[in-house]
C-alpha cells in the first residue's frame, strides 16, 4: 500500500498540520512562539525530573511523550518497528549534548526557529541562517567520507526501551500532577512561573503529540534533512514540508491574534544576533553529523532506533549542563559561559566530522 504521507503533497500536508497544531498549542496555553519546541520541551522534562534546578523551565511536557509513542504506534501498524543500533553510540551521545547546548544558546530547536519566524520574531532569521550554515558544514563532511558506521539489528526488547522510558514519564506525571503555586509535586519539579508554568491541558498536549508523532513517522518529516537534501541532492521534497509548516503556522497565528513582528521584546528570545546564529550553527552541525533534527531523533527512537535514543539521552544531559553551568541563554542574553560552550562545541563537532570515517577491517 502506497504511503501517501511520503509523497510531495503528503509531506506538505504534514508540515501544514504541524504548523497549525503548534500555533494551536500556543493558543491553548503553551508559551508564546513555543507551541512545539523539541529542545525546549526536552529541557523542561530534564528539569521536571530534577536534573537541573532552573525553576522557570520545569514541566513534564506531554508532547515529547506523544512524539515517541505516536511514532511507535505508526511503526507497529505499518510493520516498521525495527530495533537497531550500535553505530558509534558515544559519538552520537556527544553530538546530542552539543546540539542541545547550541539550541539553548539560540533558545529553540529548528522547529521553534520556524515557529518563531511564523510568529513575527525577526531574531529567528539569524537562527535559521545559522542552522543552514551548520547543516552545510555537515554536508561537507558527508561528502568527504564521514560516517558513524552501520547499525545492526538488536533484540526486539531493545527497541522498546525509549517508549517505555517516556511511558514511565507519563505515569510519573499522572501520579504527580502539577499543583498550583508549588515548586514540587511528589517526585517531580514544576515551575510556578516562567515558560515552564505555561502549558496546554494534558489531554490536548498528549493527543497532539501522538498525532504529530504518527504523521512524522509516516512522512519522515525532518527539518535538518530538508536542508541536507537541498544542499546535497537539490531535492526539495522535505523542504516543502518545512515551508508549509512556516506558512500555515503564520496563517494560524494571524487568525488567533498571535502574530507580533519585530526583534525586540519577543517571548523567550534575545537579540544577540551573533550568538543566535552561531548557537544554531553548532546545533545544525550536530544534527547533520547525527543524521536528523531532534524531532526526527525522537520519532526514530519510537520505531526502535537505539542510536537515535542515545542522541536523545545526550540532549537531556546537554540540557542539564546548560542550566547547571550557565550555558543557556535567557531573554537577558547569552548565559555567562554560553559563548565558550559554543566555541568548544564547534571544535568538538568539527573534530568528530574530520576523524569519524567508516573503516573496513583488513584480514591477513
Amino acid at each position: 500500500m502506497k504511503n501517501v504521507f511520503a509523497t510531495r503533497w503528503g509531506i506538505i500536508g504534514v508540515g501544514a498540520i504541524i504548523g497549525v497544531l503548534a500555533a494551536s498549542l500556543q493558543y491553548f496555553g503553551n508559551p508564546a512562539n513555543m507551541g512545539v519546541c523539541v529542545a525546549c520541551f526536552v529541557r523542561d522534562i530534564t528539569g521536571a525530573v530534577g536534573l537541573h534546578r532552573a525553576g522557570v523551565v520545569q514541566y513534564m511536557r506531554p508532547e515529547i511523550i506523544g512524539f515517541v509513542l505516536g511514532a511507535l504506534a505508526a511503526a507497529l501498524i505499518f510493520k516498521e518497528f525495527k530495533p537497531r543500533g550500535g553505530s558509534a553510540p558515544i559519538a552520537r551521545f556527544v553530538l546530542g549534548v552539543f546540539a542541545m547546548i547550541g539550541a539553548l544558546v539560540f533558545l529553540g530547536c529548528p522547529w521553534r526557529a520556524m515557529l518563531r519566524l511564523a510568529g513575527g520574531d525577526g531574531n529567528a532569521i539569524l537562527g535559521i541562517a545559522g542552522l543552514v550554515g551548520g547543516v552545510w558544514i555537515g554536508t561537507l563532511f558527508l561528502k568527504g567520507g564521514y560516517s558513524l558506521g552501520r547499525a545492526k539489528a538488536f533484540p526486539t526488547a531493545a527497541g522498546w526501551i525509549m517508549p517505555l522510558i517516556v511511558s514511565g514519564f507519563l505515569l510519573l506525571m499522572l501520579l504527580n500532577p502539577p499543583t498550583s503555586g508549588e515548586g514540587q509535586s511528589g517526585v517531580l519539579f514544576y515551575s510556578a512561573s516562567g515558560p515552564g508554568a505555561m502549558f496546554a491541558p494534558l489531554v490536548v498536549s498528549l493527543a497532539i503529540g501522538l498525532f504529530i508523532g504518527f504523521l512524522a513517522q509516516r512522512s519522515r518529516f525532518c527539518t535538518m534533512g530538508a536542508i541536507r537534501d537541498l544542499v546535497l541532492f537539490r531535492h526539495i521534497h522535505l523542504l516543502s514540508g518545512a515551508i508549509a509548516l512556516i506558512v500555515f503556522a503564520f496563517i494560524a497565528n494571524l487568525v488567533l491574534g498571535q502574530f507580533n513582528p519585530g526583534f525586540e521584546n519577543q517571548p523567550v528570545a534575545h537579540t544577540s544576533h551573533t550568538w543566535n546564529a552561531l548557537g544554531m550553527v553548532l546545533a545544525g552541525l550536530a544534527f547533520a553529523l547525527a543524521g536528523g533534527c531532534p524531532g526526527r531523533q525522537l520519532f526514530l527512537s519510537g520505531e526502535g532506533d537505539g542510536d537515535a535514543a542515545i542522541f536523545v539521552l545526550g540532549m537531556i544531559v546537554g540540557a542539564a549542563f546548560s542550566h547547571n553551568f550557565g550555558l543557556a541563554s535567557s531573554p537577558a542574553g547569552v548565559g555567562p559561559h554560553g559563548i565558550s560552550a559554543v566555541i568548544i562545541g564547534l571544535a568538538v563537532c568539527i573534530g568528530i566530522g574530520f576523524f569519524m570515517k567508516e573503516k573496513k577491517l583488513i584480514h591477513s
